[in-house]
């Protein structure tokens, strides 16, 4: 039985303050002025729901006349339905009364048109292992055998096997691949395609790729996640290195909006379909393709740079989809939502690199995509949901679900060993819940209060002269030193690693009667942040938390108002 862990600790603080329609009180007030006010200390927080108080929040008068005060104010809708989002406004009692359209408006279609076929490649599997559900494996299946065939005895360097590999970026299909054991280790056997472009990997690099993951990736994960299924029962997890991979996308694709470097496909270890595709734990990768004969060119550097961190991130995958459907009876048997599967994908990537250090280079090998994904959200979450199980989800998606899930690991880890920390991860994969209700599980509180304290702790974490209290706080990242200073060395190396070099996520500071904001607010992301500022001794103001209208937001989408005073 997994150990128990602690819970979150519960978003401090109660509004009292209650609000009408018709505003009676002082000219200039939102609200009514006989209610009472917000009331916080330094550092304190509060998840206000607009609904009970049609959207007003009275911020009490400032009584020193020594130092000022301020407050952080982060929108978020804390629905857990998946993409749901609304338009809202935010705005203090002397901010311009015109209304302003939502900035964010139409989220869905441009998402949509945003994300890459590589990207799009990648939700069409997590969704096929979702719904259980792949191209060629239901109706006529003639193509396919009809009988699982026996366990295959221990594999062997030069042995050679057929596969059948997943050709479509869109809508499956399969090609057959002839590929021969190249290199075999206590837990992964490497086959390389009989086909590939001239100027691929020695074999002194595949030994090397395999005693990457014998040594570093495999540890790393198991710990982090539970153990792999082993349905063919030879006791290895097969890497199969195939130009069918390369050829998932384009040259012109790869050169603008990205290229797929390896995946895992559910239906090869599904039970009621694995014998009719290839019965084992297989992981698929692109090879080396200098002259770019198959889509555009990949170097023997770039291959074994990028692979490693490929397959730290699909073994993830891999053994959640073991946990959630293998290990589960019949009726149970449910993958990971597409927001939380990826999200500890893109943990176990940084995982890899921990593994490594102090080798800083390897480690900027690693975590170059999820800092970069990160960035990409920081620097716009409200235009990102985290709750993201559409199908359509981007790297910025994923940087969200990275920094949620490395959020819930440094809250509820016992220490920051990796032991305490693997407590925490493997109740995430070692279940049958998904989704929300499995991070509501693991917490002991509710979703909306996870996520509430998470969008504050995005900023608050390591904020220069404030000290957050502990569940608005990372652990292993102190996000605003760690971009510059990684940005410098990764960057430094040959070839270079881009990071951004400077914290992304900004927040607009403005006297607190004249906020006036407005966008979109999607599933569990924070809108925006914004800064109310009160100077010494500076009188109450008011703020209306609504819809563009200045009406009484929509309770489908669970809206808060996350106030936490700075100073």
């Amino acid at each position: 039985m997994s150990a128990k862990v602690r819970p979150l600790m519960v978003l401090s603080g109660l509004l009292a303050a209650a609000c009408v329609d018709n505003v009676t009180g002082p000219p200039g007030a939102l609200c009514l002025a006989n209610y009472s006010a917000l009331a916080l200390a330094v550092g304190d927080f509060v998840a206000l729901d607009p609904i009970p108080t049609q959207g007003c929040v009275i911020f009490p008068a400032n009584g020193s006349s020594t130092d000022s005060a301020e407050y952080l104010l982060v929108p978020q809708a804390t629905t857990e339905v998946p993409n749901l989002s609304t338009t809202f406004r935010l705005t203090g009692q002397t901010a311009a009364t015109a209304l302003i359209a939502a900035r964010q408006a139409g989220y869905a279609a441009a998402a949509a048109a945003s994300v890459s076929p590589a990207e799009r490649f990648h939700s069409l599997l997590r969704e096929m292992e979702r719904t259980r559900t792949y191209p060629g494996l239901s109706g006529a299946q003639a193509p396919f055998p009809t009988a699982a065939p026996a366990a295959p005895v221990r594999v062997s360097v030069g042995d050679h096997r057929a596969f059948m590999v997943l050709a479509s970026i869109t809508k499956g299909g399969y090609t057959t691949v002839n590929a021969t054991a190249q290199s075999v280790g206590q837990h992964v056997a490497i086959f390389v395609d009989d086909v590939v472009p001239a100027g691929g990997l020695t074999t002194t690099d595949i030994d090397a790729l395999r005693d990457a993951f014998e040594q570093r990736l495999y540890p790393a994960d198991t710990v982090a996640f539970g153990r792999e299924s082993d349905i063919d029962g030879n006791g290895l997890v097969i890497v199969l290195m195939t130009g069918v991979v390369n050829k998932l996308v384009t040259a012109t694709q790869c050169q603008t909006t990205g290229y797929v470097a390896g995946f895992f496909f559910g239906a090869d270890i599904d039970p009621a379909t694995a014998y009719v595709v290839n019965d084992g734990e297989v992981f698929y990768t692109m090879v080396p393709d200098p002259s770019g004969t198959l889509s555009c060119n990949h170097s023997i550097a770039q291959v074994k740079r990028v692979v490693p961190g490929t397959l730290i991130h699909e073994f993830q995958h891999m053994i959640s989809y073991n946990h959630h459907v293998l290990q589960q009876p019949p009726a149970a048997r449910k993958a990971e939502v597409l927001w939380l599967n990826e999200a500890l994908s893109h943990y176990a990537e940084e995982l890899g690199g921990r593994a490594y250090l102090p080798d800083t280079a390897t480690f900027c090998n690693y975590i170059e995509g999820d800092l970069n994904n990160a960035a990409g959200y920081l620097s716009a979450s409200g235009s990102h949901p985290l709750v993201d199980t559409s199908g359509l989800g981007g790297l910025e998606e994923r940087g969200a679900g990275w920094l949620f899930v490395r959020y819930l690991v440094d809250q509820l880890a016992t220490d920051t060993s990796t032991a305490a920390q693997g407590v925490v991860t493997r109740q995430l994969d070692n279940t049958a819940l998904t989704g929300t209700n499995n991070v509501a599980q693991l917490t002991g509180v509710s979703w909306a209060t996870t996520a509430g304290a998470w969008a504050l702790a995005l900023w608050a974490s390591d904020l220069p002269g404030f000290t957050a209290k502990p569940s608005l706080r990372y652990k292993k990242w102190a996000f605003r030193t760690a971009y510059p200073k990684l940005s410098a060395y990764c960057g430094s190396l040959n070839p270079p690693i881009p990071i951004p070099s400077t914290f992304p996520l900004s927040a607009t500071a403005v006297p607190g009667t004249g906020v006036n904001v407005s966008g979109t607010m999607i599933a569990g992301s924070g809108a925006t942040y914004q800064r109310a500022l009160q100077g010494l001794s500076g009188a109450k103001f008011d703020v209306l938390f609504s819809d563009p209208t200045g009406g009484q937001l929509k309770a489908t989408v669970l809206p808060r108002l996350n106030v936490l005073r700075i100073r």
